[in-house]
């Protein structure tokens, strides 16, 4: 008896909760998906903000090949010199080649160790922090969300997602994102502070100007590293390549994933040589990984890149969000929060979220809510949608609002 992918699907997938969207995707571009039934999906989520220059980009899928042509795995993180790791760690920190009026005391970001995930990348983070500082204390924000192994998962600001999971790291402090009274908790015991300059799993929250400088002047005060977690805002997301640049301050430490590999697992914590040097002695090989960096992830991510700035994905971010923002006007969205292509539309409960976006889901557009705040609608497309195709999404969102 033949049993459908369904099935095995439910039977052998480890399943996270009772209730996944269990979509069968047979293939994806640009930003539509296309099921076994040859039905079209509208991808307003990006697989989570990861696929920022749209499903399977030309420019990608080439890198792809060619890197496939040479090699794939040859050794572990750090030995040899493979060319498209190294092209990338050069590009990724040209971007990060610029002055800033609150600048990092350890200079600008120039050296790059790559991961497989964004929640790698926290964790190499973390331990670079407390190897370089000497301290042991992180603060994070509440309802903030920085991956699942253990080392991020003390790091989430909602006791309900880690609760069931302790003991966990202990010298963590969580703090409300924007507020500036909580930034005295910052101290000389703080080895860092790791913080979304836009929240994310909150329901997009941005913050003041005024906020994000005072962040920066009080941790180089007191000799905290600053940790920019960009892991969903970064390549080109909310209106430039990364979201902290237009509140004209500088990390000592960056991360990024998601949108950075065009479709391929990779992720990358970055910061000074001066910093990332700890890692090389006591002990000799400090962090390390077997795939972090992998060439053909490298050169996937490469290509991405080059294709966001290319294509001034970043710059064309802000008015398409704008569209976004003018079209979804409705009694039943309260609010829409957000910059560039990372939106968060509110409505009054989740069971009013649920209903739409599961209509939506039948109506051929994909969207999703997030993780601490569930009456939010997650708006994060690719960052290729056109302007008809905003129309299209924003069309079917509005009709399935008015049916309910």
């Amino acid at each position: 008896m033949h049993i459908s992918h369904r099935q095995h699907f439910f039977d052998h997938i480890a399943q996270t909760s009772d209730y996944p969207l269990a979509l069968e995707i047979e293939r994806a571009e640009g930003v539509y998906m296309y099921g076994t039934d040859g039905k079209r999906y509208l991808d307003l989520i990006s697989g989570i903000g990861v696929s920022n220059v749209g499903h399977r980009h030309p420019e990608v899928l080439a890198a792809l090949h060619q890197q496939l042509d040479k090699h794939m795995h040859l050794l572990v993180y750090g030995e040899f010199v493979q060319s498209t790791q190294v092209e990338l760690a050069k590009e990724l920190t040209d971007t990060l080649n610029f002055e800033s009026e609150n600048p990092s005391p350890f200079g600008k970001i120039n050296n790059v160790y790559f991961t497989n995930s964004g929640t790698e990348a926290v964790e190499g983070a973390m331990k670079l922090a407390k190897r370089f500082t000497g301290r042991t204390e992180f603060i994070s924000c509440f309802n903030a969300y920085h991956g699942s192994t253990q080392g991020a998962l003390s790091l989430s600001g909602s006791e309900s997602f880690k609760r069931n999971f302790r003991p966990l790291l202990t010298g963590i402090r969580n703090i409300e994102h924007g507020k500036m009274e909580d930034l005295q908790y910052i101290t000389t015991h703080t080895a860092a502070v790791i913080i979304e300059v836009i929240g994310g799993e909150s329901g997009v929250r941005v913050p003041s100007s005024e906020y994000v400088k005072a962040l920066r002047k009080r941790c180089t005060e007191v000799g905290a590293l600053l940790i920019l977690d960009e892991v969903q805002t970064g390549f080109g997301r909310t209106g430039s390549f990364w979201a902290f640049e237009p509140f004209d301050i500088y990390p000592d430490v960056l991360l990024s994933a998601k949108g950075m590999g065009g479709g391929m697992p990779i992720g990358a914590f970055m910061a000074s040589q001066e910093i990332m040097s700890v890692f090389k002695t006591n002990p000799i090989l400090g962090h390390i990984t077997t795939f972090g960096g992998h060439p053909v992830s490298s050169a996937a991510s490469l290509a991405t890149l080059r294709v966001t700035l290319k294509e001034e994905l970043a710059e064309k971010a802000i008015a398409k969000g704008a569209l976004f923002k003018s079209l979804l006007i409705h009694p039943k969205i309260k609010e829409i929060r957000g910059k560039g292509l990372m939106l968060a539309a509110e409505m009054e409960s989740f069971e009013v979220l649920k209903q739409t976006i599961d209509k939506c889901i039948e109506m051929g557009v994909v969207t999703d809510w997030f993780l601490f705040c569930d009456n939010s609608m997650r708006i994060a497309p690719p960052l290729t949608i056109t302007e008809e195709q905003i129309r299209e999404g924003c069309k079917v969102i509005l009709d399935v609002l008015s049916s309910n």
